[in-house]
């Protein structure tokens, strides 16, 4: 059984890329609950709800040309009816209007909370943090809530300092 809930939960993650770089807003719902908290660093912001969320993330991702969200690497951990996963995510951006060039890639991390739900597992709790970047950081410019926030991150640190919840539920086991 826990095999097939990490299946499960691998799918909810990829689904996020192909979702986002679809434009395909509608299948959020297959991914989140509709009381999740996503915080992005790279975004340099987060959204209560999936309304909301849902909302900030087609305006932004309307204003750019292109975008490509690779998820890979993925952790998972199952207690249950809740899990914990990590996985890695590269991201290209590009808006051929942006002086300077038109792209900009970054790498990183999310940490997922989830949960089971009637419909399969969701993100109840989702934490993007950038852990570098290069190309021409106007591509991602602002946009409603989205405030980019280029500054770095170094995941050591945050596990060093309790800030990775994977990392506390496998503790736990």
């Amino acid at each position: 059984m826990i095999e097939h809930d990490k299946a499960a939960i691998i799918e909810v993650l990829n689904l996020y890329g192909f979702a986002l770089d679809a434009h395909q807003w509608d299948l959020f719902d297959r991914v989140f609950t509709d009381d999740v908290t996503a915080e992005f660093g790279p975004a340099g912001s987060a959204w209560l709800g999936l309304a909301n969320f849902k909302r900030s993330f087609a305006e932004f991702h309307e204003s750019l040309d292109s975008h490509q969200h690779t998820m890979m690497g993925h952790l998972v951990h199952v207690d249950g009816d809740k899990a914990h996963a990590f996985s890695y995510g590269n991201w290209l951006l590009v808006r051929d209007a942006a002086e300077g060039g038109p792209t900009w890639q970054g790498t990183g991390w999310y940490d997922d909370e989830l949960v089971r739900t009637d419909q399969g597992w969701r993100i109840r709790h989702r934490v993007c943090r950038l852990m570098s970047w290069s190309g021409n950081p106007s591509v991602p410019e602002p946009n409603a809530e989205h405030h980019p926030d280029m500054k770095t991150n170094v995941l050591r640190e945050h596990c060093e300092a309790g800030r990775v919840a994977f990392l506390q539920a496998i503790a736990k086991s």
